[in-house]
Parts: C-alpha cells; structure tokens; sequence
C-alpha cells in the first residue's frame, strides 16, 4: 500500500499573502487579490499532486477556522467549509470551488466539542469594532493616474505645437505599444525562469535569449539574467556585449564547490562572473569558453546554479543547447515556469521543434507545452509567407500563442549584438513576444 503524500497546511494570513507548510518546508504565496490567492494556493497543492500522480490534501487555516481541501493532479479541487468553524465574514477569503469541481470532500476536520456545544443562538453579538482610516486609506483616496500623453505621430505633434492646451490621446498603434510594457512590467510573485528551446543548431536560440532579455531589462527593469546552460561550450557570451573578465558558469560553479557558503551577500557580488549588459540593463552568464577543458555542466550542476541565482534575480532567461538528452538539458526544462520555443521559418528548423514537442510530451511536459509560446524569426528580407503560414497554424495548434519576428540585417553577422542598431520593427516585435510571455508567468 502506498504511503500517502504529507498533508499541507496552508495558513491564510491575509486576502494576499498565505504560507504552505509542507514537513519542514514552508513556501509563501503572495497574490494582488483574493482569486488570484486562491489560484496560486491550488497551484501549489497541485503540485505535489502531480509529483506523486495521486490527489494531495491539505487543510486550510485562517484565525481559529479551519476546513479541508483535496487538489487532483488534473488541478480540479474540492473543499468543504465547516459552517460551525468559518464565521460568514471571512467567506470572501475562503479557496472557494468551481462548479467544475469534483465532489465535495465528505469527511471535514473535526469541530473540537467546545466549538460544537456553542450554538449560534446562545453566542452573544460581539460589538462591532471601531474603524477608523489608515495611512493606506489616505493613499487609495488618490485619483487615478493622469491620462496618457501622446510621444508619437500627429498626436504629439499637436501636443507640442500647442504647447500642452490640445492635447490628444494617443494613437492606436502607441495605445498597443503602451499596453504591451504594462503586461512587460507586471509584478512577479517569485523568481520566474524562461527556457528558450530548439534541439537544432542555427534556430536563433541565442539571439531570442539575448533579445528577450534585453526587452525584459529595459522595459522592465530589476535583475534579469540571460543564461547559457550549454554543457560545455555556447555562443551566447560571445554574442553579448564585452565585459572586464571572462569567466563563465563553471568559474561560478567552482567557487560553490570551495565554499558551502556564497561569498557574496548581494547581487553585486555576482559581478565577478556575469557580463552586465549596462545599456540593456540585463546580466549573462556565459558558459564554459575553454577549449581545452574537459568540464561539463550536468543537472546537479545545473540545480545548484539555479537555486543560487534565482536568490538575485526575478528573470532567468535560458538559452539551451541541442542535446536534448543532456542532463542539464532536461533539468533546465523540468526548472523552467515558462517555455519558449524557437524556430526561423524553414523547413528543418521547424521539424525540429516540432519534433522537440512530441518528445516533451511523451516525457510528461504536456501542460509546459501547452502553455509554452512559439516565436517564427524570418531567416531573409523575403520569407516563404506560404510556409510561415503553415507553420503557424502547426505551432498554434501545440502551444498557446505564436509571434512572428522579423528579418534584422542587424543581427546576420554573429558578432555581439547591437540593440541600439535594431530596426523598430525588430523591436515592436520582442516587445510583443515579451509580452505574451509575461502574461504567462
């Protein structure tokens, strides 16, 4: 008879923040709003469902109320309030079902019998306490934030010519761009890493790592990181800007294995092994450049890189190297909170992602698949549009968005990359693909 999996405790602390206590472990879920509390709680308790392929229980706690919940691995979930432990005014912060849900869980925590001797008649009304305002009462009394003023096209130009007394709203096309850096600049919860994929050399993983990085820092700014998890030799520190020192992920490797404990205590130690980008505002972590060493980085390498780095930075952008049976390779993939998958559009280039899906799935990545975002690059100034547009309506039907990027002379030489040289298009583009990842992280 299997074991069961440990139950969870998660205590409710506010209608944002909740702690998971699992055995000794304890994780903090922080949400902007009580749905979006109740949906990461969920996530957390499924995930523990589908480590061990079986549903997880957990008990919720907030205040002296208590009140069970099973998630399956599937993510459906059931609860089952205790009318005589969750007093009616806390409904609104209670992980409600769906209707989709499976059936109620029939067996509640016990009421203990103090709780279950007081009957609701013969409890006396408690008084209702005194509000008064708050300093973040006095700050929500703010208005909202001044309209948009237009920076570009006929609309600007009016604004300046009138030195701000007509002042026209934005056009459609600076509305999108406006909308898509705040999706860019939502706020993140925890460290989120993103794998860039694609088994086949030449299918512009690098650029993509290095473009999306570049967006991500400059529009959003805080620690972003763009990472070479080749196991052994990448190009991606040689496609970055120059830095003061070359050393690489194994150089930052080594000094773990010398000391149990990190000389650094802050981001800026780091600066001793990652290449700041300054003009992009992202860092790189290159990996190995020797061409005589005979090191490689393996998933345990990989593993105590990843829970270093993400101490001290929000974004870890991936590149990824064409071995797909490469431990570090499938560690990196098993680590990743959004995948991206990259292809030009040819022929060869496509098989080969469309083959990496196949062989993700079969290894039980289906939902990262699922919700993973696929990026066409345009190989020349004048593309197949017919094949662009099969391989669309292929990758749209296996992940859940495509985005198509264009054609850059810019970036056709393979030196280190020159964001300032980028065409708009290019940039309107990375925008948009940043973007639709951000809003699914």
């Amino acid at each position: 008879m299997n074991s069961r999996l440990p139950d969870a405790t998660v205590h409710i602390l506010s209608s944002t923040v909740a702690e998971v206590h699992v055995g000794s472990e304890v994780a903090e879920v922080v949400a902007p709003d009580t749905l979006a509390l109740r949906d990461r709680v969920v996530e957390e308790i499924r995930q523990l469902a589908a480590s061990s392929g079986e549903p997880a229980h957990a008990t919720l706690v907030e205040g002296t109320s208590r009140w069970p919940l099973v998630v399956h691995p599937d993510g459906t979930f059931a609860e089952e309030l205790e009318a005589a432990a969750v007093p009616a005014d806390d409904a609104a912060v209670t992980v409600a079902s769906s209707a989709a849900a499976s059936p109620s869980v029939t067996a509640p925590t016990p009421v203990s019998a103090a709780a279950a001797a007081v009957s609701p008649a013969a409890a006396p009304a408690a008084p209702a306490p005194e509000v008064r305002p708050t300093v973040q009462d006095l700050l929500d009394s703010r208005g909202g934030s001044s309209r948009a003023r237009a920076t570009e096209g006929w609309q600007a130009a009016v604004r300046r010519a009138t030195g701000g007394l007509i002042s026209p709203a934005p056009g459609r096309a600076e509305r999108s761009r406006l909308d898509r850096e705040k999706r860019v600049q939502r706020r993140l919860d925890a460290p989120r890493t993103i794998v860039v994929l694609n088994p086949k050399g030449g299918a512009h993983k690098t650029t993509s790592t290095l473009l999306l990085a570049a967006t991500f820092g400059t529009i959003r700014g805080g620690a972003t990181l763009a990472w070479d998890n080749n196991e052994t030799r990448g190009t991606l520190g040689w496609r970055a800007q120059n830095a003061p020192h070359h050393r690489t992920a194994v150089d930052l490797l080594e000094e773990l294995d010398e000391s149990s404990n990190f000389r650094g205590s802050s981001l800026a130690a780091l600066d001793h092994y990652v290449r700041t980008q300054v003009d992009a505002r992202f860092d790189v972590l290159a990996s190995d450049e020797d061409a005589a060493a005979s090191s490689t980085i393996d998933s345990a390498a990989f593993d105590r890189l990843h829970a270093l780095l993400r101490r001290y930075y929000r974004l870890m952008i991936v590149d990824t190297g064409n071995n797909m049976r490469a431990s570090n390779w499938v560690a990196a993939v098993a680590a990743a909170d959004q995948l991206v998958i990259v292809s030009t559009v040819r022929e060869d280039t496509a098989a080969s992602a469309a083959w990496l899906l196949d062989g993700l799935r079969e290894k039980g990545f289906g939902r990262k698949i699922d919700e993973a975002v696929t990026v066409l690059t345009a190989p020349s100034s004048r593309p197949d549009r017919q094949l662009e547009a099969r391989l669309s309506q292929h990758f749209e039907q296996v992940t859940s968005a495509v985005v198509k990027a264009p054609f850059d002379p810019s970036l056709v030489d393979g030196g280190p990359i020159d964001f300032d040289a980028l065409a708009p298009e290019t940039r309107d583009a990375w925008l948009t693909v940043a973007a639709t990842v951000a809003d699914r992280l």
